[in-house]
């Protein structure tokens, strides 16, 4: 009897737990309870899990705890990205894996060898060039589904593509003082993006290296569309490299069976757009069954006037990828 396995990713939007926040952290829950409960996820990877303190205790994940109350996740084993102290979660957009099945291993992977650069229109100008570091890092776990058999699963919060900050070139929030100053944050913040995809690459073809036919699968949300480079180069089609020795490294898209018409994520200025992923190697996909986009209700907060008090919920859809493993 084969094995049902669903793999998710979810980006909970900022979920937190401050006083006076509107909506609240009760009003986001009555909504978002519901949506992890129809993910029914045996392996379940979250985004911008944000942290809270407590008295005399370490940084921890308690709005996600409260939210997680009452559903099969709350039992799960759980790994999550740590500050440098390696005691407190991350004041914000935190990580986080949860899983059925045990974790034999976790990492956190936080940026490596990031490109030097000296920006052009800062003000006053840039005589030396600086570390272009992303501040998200990569997570990692090695699940052990049965008594033979492990999956590697990396979550991942790609940058998105709103451009990083320019010294001396801001006329308030998101005004800028010239479209140059403008295309190079946007440029920065490709180059973080791409960082982030080099290095999630480099993590993938490591774990290839040690097992050939790994089960591996990358989730989370990319900030770009399939077809973007930056998502190129985490798949590492044949049709880049050129080399079909490699084909076995490839990495595919789940959501490509899903009709282009309900194939988005995220609304953005009336347009539908499928930034969250989750990536599939071959010796996966050979027991893929189909895709969910849980997009029913997404709404689209970049037009005017959509407040997150009338939107309580993500807005972000889970998406979710069910395979049938042999016996």
């Amino acid at each position: 009897m084969a094995m049902r396995l669903r793999i998710a990713t979810f980006n909970l939007e900022n979920l937190d737990d401050k006083p006076g926040q509107k909506p609240s952290l009760d009003e986001r829950i009555e909504l978002m309870r519901p949506q992890l409960v129809r993910i029914n996820a045996d392996v379940l990877c979250l985004q911008e899990a944000n942290g809270q303190e407590a008295p005399s205790q370490p940084r921890r994940l308690l709005a996600l705890d409260k939210l997680l109350a009452g559903t099969i996740y709350q039992d799960y084993k759980r790994a999550s990205t740590m500050a440098a102290n390696k005691k407190d979660v991350y004041d914000e957009r935190n990580l986080v894996i949860l899983s059925r099945f045990e974790i034999l291993e976790s990492k956190q992977f936080d940026a490596e060898n990031p490109p030097m650069y000296r920006k052009v229109t800062a003000d006053p100008p840039e005589t030396l060039a600086k570390a272009v570091n992303w501040e998200r890092p990569i997570l990692y776990a090695r699940l052990k589904l049965d008594a033979e058999r492990e999956l590697h699963v990396l979550n991942v919060h790609m940058k998105s593509k709103l451009p990083t900050e320019i010294p001396g070139q801001m006329l308030g929030q998101d005004k800028w003082k010239s479209c140059t100053a403008w295309a190079e944050g946007s440029f920065l913040s490709a180059m973080k993006r791409f960082g982030q995809a080099l290095q999630t690459r480099q993590i993938i073809d490591s774990i290839f290296d040690a097992v050939p036919q790994a089960w591996l699968t990358v989730c989370g949300d990319f900030n770009a569309e399939a077809d973007e480079v930056s998502l190129e180069a985490i798949r590492g089609d044949v049709e880049n490299t050129n080399n079909a020795k490699l084909s076995n490294r490839v990495l595919v898209p789940c959501e490509r069976t899903v009709p282009e018409s309900s194939r988005f994520s995220l609304y953005h200025r009336g347009r539908g757009t499928m930034i969250d992923h989750i990536l599939a190697s071959r010796g996966l996909l050979a027991h893929y069954d189909h895709t969910e986009i849980h997009n029913e209700l997404l709404h689209d907060e970049s037009v005017a006037f959509a407040v997150d008090t009338l939107y309580p919920e993500s807005d972000h859809a889970p998406v979710i990828a069910e395979f049938n493993l042999p016996s």
